[in-house]
């Protein structure tokens, strides 16, 4: 019956991954419209394809050197000698995706233009269609990878043999002598989890990279562009057009590719272990604790395939029309998830308890949604009033955004809340430490269950965005332009609403993963008193042994053997309160590093859209014939000119953001890492909300008034429009979403060099 299940996960990743190839298959028979719209897509795909070859050599030269030093590690005896591999292919997977989803959409971008030339419907098909090219690659690759290491570790290097005698091979241990079934099952979890922070390291340069090329496009475009030149959006004698439009790609859906790849291996990994680690379990229910979560994400993927298939809509369709055809498929997939989950439940194999914790996650997720939806939209007051303000010039714009942005944080993080604390109770939490993080973790594994078809929604905002560039460049009918307008924006719409979900996703898999890291630490506690002289590990006033009972135990102290050690034992021995002062220090840390980073990526938008900025304004000012339209803007300058900047700009913080974890680990051990990790979490989950949903309004408040409203384009009002959605941009496209990667890389981290911390830190 076990076995039966669980094959569920790898043939739906292998149909995921059979499904997205006859997606991109269809998409690419589609007729790529006339030669001008497939010169466009192609300056575009050049562009796209260029940077990503940069980047992707900047950032193997980064991992050659992590590897290095991780296998150093694991020769001193504080890493896993697994680590090194599956670093490796976890940042291998996570950019696969991003470069498979930013293909196709770079070539699906004409082709749905010319499908809007046909239809409203034609054009939905093809966009949507390429999109889930990317959601089905993301969770295909993810369960695979997850699926193919449980495998491998399981039957192949966790053998009956291997356990009674360990596994030595070039001075490395990979299997202990001594290992029990039970152990077997927290040794490979804790091990699979190492592949997330490759993942994770991957995806924060893709974000912020991308973040950085886009917005230095967009800003450049925007400001000499609209503003100066007075000239519309996706005008052919922009010369930053070309580099918007590759910006969209490289960021808002290579990034976007990268950063829920490891959202959802990070939440199926750390539920699972937690699974591993959870107390009196017989061998058959604790595989099936670790398995659990990768059939729901099997069925996830198949519901997902069956979402993207109900997504059409008719002619002359309204926005409201646009939209309740993709609610059809999320929606629809959602609810059949919850069936699922509960068949589950109804056959043991999950406790009704865990179904209500993703019943949690899953309302969460559409609570967060929903009001980023009202707080972002020009549909609603919000935005509208940031729209007003525009009457009083940029600076009130500028005030009313930020308001806007800070008012909208207190839903999702309220609501985040809840649902931690539901997720918690239902599974067992308030009998049952375990038990309920366990529960926690399946709220993130419910939330993203559905993945392949909401990243779907996601990756069509910037293929119809590009599509109305391309229709614009080639001067297409202008009832084609009003259909791509129209899947704009409604990807716009389902780009914030994306975000808010994708940013809720994160903090439950940041709290699964602070759960993880106690797990992590003990098993190197164990590991660490098994090879002391004296047979056991001290922490405070609590002697941590593995297989050797101390035989005199001081007075006023406690001995504990590391897998029977509850959380308590851990909170009492670490004295993880807010009172110790390294925990405290902890988290001031962790919250620094929220605003710290955001700084450092809005401050390198900055400074490459200063570059754009003159890069534009020179060719305006030195080619004759552009705005006239005789004369050919110089694309290729531009989209280096971002190339550069974002090259240059995304080492620092990207190399900030898993020095700090190592650092704080060695100089304030496991409690300074504690706080770290929930400094992180709150303050930047938190910040995310807020930069998301003021970039977002700002963006739609000049939206609303391209619309017609306050004067329409090129009033003074659509001036101040575009003067705060430019202040947006790094706060919605870059910051924002990398905030979400910084809360996980830095709990990866941690995981990673819990044994580092536990054998080596120099205060705590």
């Amino acid at each position: 019956m076990i076995e039966a299940l669980f094959w569920i996960a790898p043939v739906a990743s292998v149909l995921a991954l059979l499904f997205a190839w006859i997606f991109y298959r269809s998409m690419i028979k589609a007729p790529a419209g006339n030669e001008r719209m497939q010169e466009i897509a192609g300056y575009v795909s050049e562009g796209a394809m260029a940077y990503l070859k940069r980047q992707y050599s900047v950032v193997f030269k980064v991992f050659m050197i992590l590897v290095v030093l991780l296998l150093g590690l694991a020769y001193l005896g504080v890493q896993n000698p697994f680590v090194p591999l599956a670093f490796l292919t976890g940042g291998f997977f996570s950019g696969l995706c991003g470069y498979l989803g930013m293909k196709t959409a770079t070539m699906a971008s004409s082709r749905t233009a010319q499908g809007a030339s046909v239809s409203l419907n034609r054009g939905l098909k093809i966009a949507f269609r390429s999109g889930a090219v990317m959601g089905l690659v993301v969770v295909g690759f993810g369960l695979l990878d997850i699926v193919l290491w449980f495998l491998i570790l399981n039957y192949w290097v966790f053998t009956p043999e291997h356990m009674v005698e360990g596994w030595t091979w070039m001075g490395l241990t990979f299997v202990h002598p001594g290992t029990d079934q039970h152990g077997k099952m927290i040794e490979i979890t804790a091990t699979m989890l190492t592949f997330g922070m490759g993942a994770s390291t991957q995806a924060l340069f893709a974000r912020v990279g991308g973040g950085i090329f886009t917005k230095a496009a967009d800003v450049g475009a925007d400001l000499v562009g609209k503003v100066e030149a007075g000239i519309p959006e996706d005008d052919p004698r922009n010369p930053a057009t070309i580099a918007d439009n590759v910006g969209d790609n490289v960021g808002d859906v290579a990034g976007m590719g990268a950063d829920l790849y490891e959202s959802y291996a990070g939440s199926i990994l750390s539920t699972a272990a937690l699974g591993a680690a959870l107390p009196l379990l017989s061998a058959n229910d604790q595989i099936r604790a670790i398995v659990s979560p990768m059939i729901v994400a099997g069925v996830g993927i198949l519901l997902s395939i069956a979402g993207v298939y109900m997504v059409r809509t008719k002619e002359q369709a309204t926005q409201k029309n646009l939209l309740n055809a993709l609610l059809l498929g999320t929606g629809g997939s959602s609810a059949l998830i919850l069936v699922a989950v509960g068949i589950l439940a109804f056959m043991g194999w999950i406790s009704w308890g865990v179904f209500g914790a993703v019943v949690a996650g899953l309302a969460a997720g559409v609570i967060i949604g929903q009001s980023t939806e009202y707080f972002t939209s020009d549909e609603y007051k919000p935005t509208r009033g940031i729209a007003k303000q525009t009457q009083q010039g940029p600076a009130t714009t500028i005030i009313e955004g930020m308001a806007v942005g800070m008012m909208s944080s207190w839903v999702p993080v309220l609501t985040i809340a809840i649902a931690i604390i539901a997720a918690y109770g239902f599974a067992g939490g308030f009998t049952s430490f375990a038990d309920g993080v366990y529960g926690i973790g399946f709220a993130a594994v419910g939330m993203l269950s559905t993945l392949g078809i909401t990243l779907a929604t996601d990756a069509f905002g910037p293929i119809a965005d590009n599509a109305g560039g391309n229709a614009e460049m080639s001067n297409l009918p202008k009832e084609v332009r009003e259909r791509t307008d129209a899947l704009d924006a409604l990807g716009n719409t389902t780009a914030a609403t994306g975000k808010g979900f994708a940013i809720g996703s994160a903090a439950l898999t940041a709290m699964a993963l602070v759960a993880a890291y106690i797990e992590e630490v003990r098993l190197w506690l164990g590991r660490t008193a098994d090879s002391a002289p004296e047979g056991f590990k001290q922490i405070g006033d609590v002697l941590f042994y593995k297989s050797h009972v101390p035989v005199d135990v001081p007075e006023g102290m406690t001995a504990v053997m590391t897998s029977n050690a509850g959380i308590m034992d851990f909170v009492n021995a670490y004295n993880l309160s807010v009172l110790n002062p390294l925990l405290l220090g902890g988290i001031f840390i962790g919250a620094m590093m929220a605003f710290l980073f955001s700084s450092l990526s809005m401050k390198a938008v900055g400074r490459a859209a200063g570059n754009m900025v003159d890069e534009v304004r020179r060719q305006f000012r030195e080619i004759p014939g552009i705005m006239d339209g005789t004369g050919k803007p110089e694309y290729a300058k531009c989209v280096a000119i971002s190339t550069r900047g974002a090259q240059r700009e995304m080492l620092f913080p990207s190399l900030l953001a898993i020095a700090v974890p190592t650092v704080t680990g060695i100089v304030l051990g496991v409690p300074g890492v504690v706080g770290l990790l929930v400094g992180g979490m709150t303050a930047g989950f938190t910040l995310a909300c807020m930069l998301n949903n003021a970039g977002g309004a700002w963006d739609n408040a000049k939206k609303f008034i391209e619309k017609g409203n306050y004067g329409g384009k090129g009033s003074e009002c659509h001036k101040a429009g575009v003067v705060g959605d430019t202040v947006g941009d790094p706060f919605k496209d870059t910051s924002g979403p990398a905030l979400n990667i910084l809360i996980k890389l830095m709990s990866m981290v941690s995981v990673v060099l819990a044994g580092l911390t536990v054998m080596w830190s120099i205060i705590g």
